[in-house]
């Protein structure tokens, strides 16, 4: 099930755009000249991004799985982006067949990847809507199709709450979609953060303010404050590759710029 009609004509290649980029930093084909060039453009200024964003999607493939063998059969991937397998869908059903997963972004160049590689399989859906109105994703018919509100629902809001500035209140839109969620229902988030590259607030945040988002990074006590009335689960809040790894990263490597977390609602 989804959003159908959505005309090429809608889609912006006139300007980079963030989905796309991450595509380019993962090694994706689904990208524009001028996408690549911004990306180019960051990592001049950040050669680690694409061990960002690897490590990143490697997170989000570990959090899915935590969470469908902790009982997990409901999941809301919210910003899902261009589809890069493993997909949320693809690492649930391997564990569990029966989970249901609905897809929302607020992009038609998304829709369409999402039209030809997410629907026709089994318990998923996808449908066009912004994380600034939570509400209007609450109340979708895709939604009221695939997720009962009664049982633990999980939340994915990764890598995309730093395309919200402080003015959009990403924290406002969390509590809206958590007052929704039942006693059991988890959070999953990653975030972008300056705390250990000093140069990627300025000189990265002006590439993305020429693309269709701009970027906010947060330090980890902004981040931190994003999980009120969630419990965080082992190891909290932490760079995304010291997430639950399946091999121990090495002491010695540099840093990733991007924090992740799982959290239970309580």
């Amino acid at each position: 099930m989804s959003d159908q009609g959505f005309p090429a004509t809608e889609i912006d290649t006139s300007r980079p755009h963030p989905a796309r980029m991450y595509d380019y930093f993962l090694g994706g084909k689904d990208n524009y000249e001028v996408d690549r060039d911004a990306a180019d453009r960051v990592l001049d200024v950040v050669p680690d991004v694409v061990r960002m964003a690897r490590a990143n999607r490697d997170f989000l493939r570990r959090a899915v799985q935590y969470l469908v063998e902790d009982g997990i059969r409901q999941i809301i991937d919210i910003g899902t982006g261009i589809p890069t397998s493993p997909n949320t869908h693809e690492v649930a059903h391997a564990v569990s067949p029966d989970v249901r997963v609905a897809y929302i972004d607020n992009d038609p160049i998304v829709a369409t990847h999402a039209g030809a590689r997410l629907l026709g399989a089994a318990n998923t859906g996808f449908f066009l809507a912004d994380m600034r109105d939570p509400q209007s994703i609450l109340e979708h018919p895709t939604i009221s199709a695939l997720i009962d509100f009664e049982q633990p629902v999980a939340v994915m809001l990764v890598s995309v709450l730093h395309f919200m500035t402080d003015a959009e209140d990403p924290a406002g839109m969390i509590a809206t979609l958590r007052a929704a969620l039942p006693e059991g229902s988890r959070l999953v988030v990653s975030h972008a953060t300056a705390d250990f590259h000093g140069n990627l607030s300025a000189e990265v945040a002006e590439v993305y303010q020429k693309a269709t988002a701009s970027l906010t990074p947060r330090s980890h006590a902004d981040v931190l404050r994003l999980f009120e009335g969630f419990e965080l689960v082992d190891p909290g809040l932490v760079q995304v590759h010291h997430w639950r790894p399946e091999t121990e990263p090495d002491e010695d490597e540099e840093p990733v710029g991007v924090y992740g977390a799982v959290a239970r609602k309580i």
